[in-house]
């Protein structure tokens, strides 16, 4: 399971949202770790609609997901990759409902996909069969979607996440390792707060840093700094109402705080003293 930091950094509002739905994370097998951050499981049985909305990480998901008040197609469950999505996610949620997400470390998705670069997927939501590579002889994700979402017992459903997953592990990929290592370098160091120093981190030019994000990340290495800076403002923004805001910005390596307050208000939707208010 992991830590109560990493469970909500990103989700606008954390504290309403789980009074909403039932929100876990889980770990996946062991031989799968070294390309997931975890399996996400939701559940929720709404008297009236409710939307979350959530700051996504650099990261790609496979999203197997039933909803019981929609078409018939919904009920019976649908599975999909969803690319690294730039802006803010939002998800309108009705009925019942039940959620099966599988989280890709940054950089790691790539080689579950090989014919296409990370980018290709950004922004999108597509059947999970068109973008993963089937094992041969293997169930495919559409016919995995009810041995995932059917079982009562949540351990079932990893199970069966897990029986999906394992015979899709790749060969060792050096480059999507390298992408992995410098996404996981900007979210853990604090003080990398330039593309260059990122670059000189990894032994490599700019440009080629750049093509590496967008072949194995799907967003470029600014917008990965950036996003990390967003999250860690939402973060201290949420625990404290009256948060210094020109400290922060200056934390976070902004130039001045109207810097801090554009990028938040255009991620998030709202500026960050309104949204620390809230």
């Amino acid at each position: 399971m992991a830590g109560p930091e990493r469970e909500t950094r990103g989700i606008v509002d954390a504290p309403d949202l789980f009074t909403h739905v039932r929100f876990r994370l889980r770990d996946p097998a062991p031989a799968l770790r070294h390309h997931l951050e975890h399996y996400w499981l939701i559940d929720w049985d709404l008297p009236r609609p409710y939307t979350s909305h959530v700051v996504p990480h650099p990261s790609v998901h496979l999203v197997f997901q039933r909803t019981e008040s929609g078409s018939v197609a919904e009920r019976a469950g649908s599975a999909e990759v969803y690319g690294v999505v730039e802006g803010l996610f939002s998800q309108r949620l009705e009925g019942r409902g039940r959620v099966c997400g599988v989280k890709f470390r940054p950089g790691a998705f790539r080689p579950f996909a090989p014919d296409r670069p990370v980018s290709e997927w950004t922004g999108r939501r597509v059947p999970a069969d068109e973008a993963l590579a089937a094992p041969v002889a293997g169930p495919s994700a559409s016919a995995t979607a009810r041995a995932v979402l059917d079982p009562a017992d949540e351990d079932d459903r990893v199970a069966a996440l897990d029986t999906y997953l394992l015979p899709l592990v790749p060969p060792p990929d050096a480059q999507a390792e390298l992408a992995t290592e410098l996404a996981e370098l900007v979210r853990t160091d604090r003080s990398l707060l330039r593309v260059d120093a990122l670059a000189r981190a990894g032994g490599m030019s700019v440009r080629s840093l750049q093509r590496l994000f967008s072949a194995y990340v799907g967003v470029g290495p600014k917008w990965v700094i950036l996003r990390h800076r967003i999250h860690e403002a939402l973060q201290r923004a949420g625990a404290d109402p009256e948060p210094d805001w020109a400290a922060l910005a200056a934390d976070l390596g902004y130039s001045d705080q109207a810097h801090l307050v554009r990028d938040f208000t255009a991620t998030v939707g709202v500026p960050p003293a309104a949204f620390a208010r809230r």
